[in-house]
């Protein structure tokens, strides 16, 4: 027997219709890449947005169409979030901060019909500019007064919702109408897109603060320092508006400095992002000796926060909880929320129990399996991949059928690549990567796409790419390498060698050469042994010299 209840479809628009409605007098303040504060309310947001529809449609966007951003955290990147899937288009958010070579396959593989970029990112359009899709259209995001000399056509922002009505009649699409595209490249070879939908991006948002609930409430600021273009700032463009909360976005200058400043004019009481950013707020804050006004909460993804931040945040008063997640899962799936038997527990307790990447959300399920293909129990001590499932969890990658049959089981559960173990309660504490990955600035490094590329380089018989602490970066890639012949080439060598498919950023900062690589039983290389081996070891930008290790 089914219930007699009505059914309307989950949809993005309705969100800032609602806090339009419902908030109006809170919204969105940027500081801009322009240079000043710009300020809006979510009624104002909500007819820019239509605004916008009413381009897109002039300028022949349909239904299912990709419409990419290269874009800061600010309220025309927001504008673009909400009335690119209201008019049921897909808003494909693109990482500047990959290498060119991703970047053009991204653009070519989503297929995209626009491209909207911010200032910052024209100099980068100039440089891709010969291998773009032919007929791809940019529209660079600012005003007339600001629109730079380029080398390619663009249209202005501001012109093209000039004039435009500000209202939209939104269309009923089907809840799982496709809303969102954002590529993952924390894995071997090419990027992978996760192709969200209506359904999952609302469920997603309505489950977020039901579990962190220490961050959300209306009326108070929100600063999501993780940008936009990465998994869709965590989902607090669709969060904060649906909880009646401020949106405080820092555009491109993250340094300790800046943000301090901000968050100390706007009285933001919670930032988001990952440790590297509050690494440099937190240097700010003991040198003012003092937090922003205002700021009580912190939440901290990406990669693990140590202990001993955890400890000074605290130490001043602030909130700090951790979350953890994937691209492939909208992206939350922990929250950092504390049971009630810790509201009167010693803060030593208290901070061991955040030592962790938090506990399991509502809306998504863990399954740890074994070497043996077998699930282990949920008790703490059990080690194993985690595997996940749920409404805001991918059921397969875009335009890619391999990747998706190597990464989902045979009962549908999707593979993290993360060894873990989870407790009777939901604690989820990451036990290693299964896949080697490394995590630099809340950004992952493939370490087998790194190995590849180095083995290309006639001076090198075999390597392995292992991730060793850095106190800011979190982790940093470390090439270990076994010589061709009597020759060594130097890391600079060896970077310039590579450099055509990385960014700057992930290529290797050390080159240590050995005589052989550990291997395992089954052949394989041994990572854990070279890591093992390389205890005590120190990278070269903290021992003071330029790397090339024997």
């Amino acid at each position: 027997m089914q219930g007699q209840m009505m059914h309307r479809p989950l949809q993005i628009i309705d969100m800032l219709r609602y806090a339009a409605q419902a908030f109006g007098q809170e919204g969105i303040v940027s500081a801009r890449v322009e240079g000043d504060l710009h300020r809006q309310s979510y009624v104002q947001t909500l007819a820019r947005t239509a605004k916008l529809a009413h381009a897109l449609t002039r300028l022949g966007v349909a239904r299912g169409d990709r419409v990419a951003t290269l874009a800061w955290n600010g309220y025309r990147h927001l504008e673009l979030y909400y009335g690119v899937a209201g008019m049921g288009a897909v808003c494909h958010t693109i990482n500047p901060r990959l290498s060119h070579e991703q970047l053009l396959y991204i653009i070519h593989h989503a297929g995209d019909r626009l491209l909207f970029l911010d200032l910052t990112f024209v100099p980068l359009l100039e440089a891709l500019l010969p291998d773009l899709p032919e007929g791809l259209r940019l529209v660079i995001l600012t005003d007339r007064a600001h629109m730079p000399e380029t080398r390619f056509e663009a249209l202005c922002y501001e012109e093209l919702l000039a004039g435009e009505p500000d209202d939209f009649p939104w269309p009923e699409l089907p809840e799982d109408t496709a809303s969102g595209l954002c590529y993952t490249s924390g894995t071997t070879g090419n990027p992978k897109g996760a192709l969200y939908s209506h359904r999952s991006t609302v469920l997603h948002a309505l489950q977020v603060p039901l579990c962190q609930t220490a961050s959300f409430r209306a009326g108070r600021r929100v600063l999501p320092v993780v940008p936009l273009f990465h998994v869709n700032a965590w989902g607090l463009p669709y969060t904060a508006p649906l909880s009646g909360m401020t949106l405080v976005m820092p555009g491109p200058n993250l340094d300790g400095p800046s943000l301090f400043r901000l968050m100390e004019g706007e009285e933001v009481f919670s930032a988001w992002g990952v440790p590297t950013v509050w690494a440099g707020l937190l240097a700010e804050i003991e040198a003012q000796g003092r937090v922003p006004r205002g700021f009580a909460d912190l939440v901290v993804g990406g990669s693990a926060a140590p202990r001993v931040m955890i400890e000074a945040y605290e130490a001043h008063g602030v909130n700090v909880s951790q979350a953890w997640g994937m691209t492939e899962m909208s992206p939350i799936g922990t929250h950092g929320t504390l049971p009630p038997r810790y509201d009167h527990a010693s803060p030593e307790e208290r901070i061991a129990a955040k030592c962790c990447a938090g506990r399991r959300a509502f809306g998504v399920e863990f399954k740890v399996v074994g070497d043996d293909g077998r699930p282990q129990p949920h008790d703490g001590e059990a080690v194993g991949e985690l595997y996940v499932r749920g409404n805001s969890v991918i059921s397969g990658y875009f335009k890619n059928e391999e990747a998706t049959r190597a990464a989902f089981d045979d009962e549908g559960w999707f593979g993290t690549g993360d060894v873990v173990s989870v407790d009777a309660e939901g604690r989820l504490v990451i036990r290693d990567r299964a896949k080697d990955l490394v995590k630099s600035g809340g950004e992952w490094i493939s370490s087998i796409d790194l190995e590849n590329a180095a083995l290309s380089h006639p001076g090198i018989a075999a390597c392995a790419v292992v991730a060793m602490p850095h106190p800011k970066w979190d982790e940093r890639p470390v090439l270990v390498a076994v010589a061709a012949g009597d020759a060594r080439p130097t890391l600079a060598e060896i970077r310039d060698h590579m450099a055509e498919h990385f960014a700057q950023w992930q290529l290797p900062d050390d080159l240590i050469w050995v005589e052989d690589l550990p291997l395992t039983a089954t052949g394989k290389v041994s990572k854990l042994t070279i890591r093992e081996r390389m205890a005590g070891y120190v990278l070269p930008e903290l021992r003071g010299d330029r790397g090339d290790s024997a």
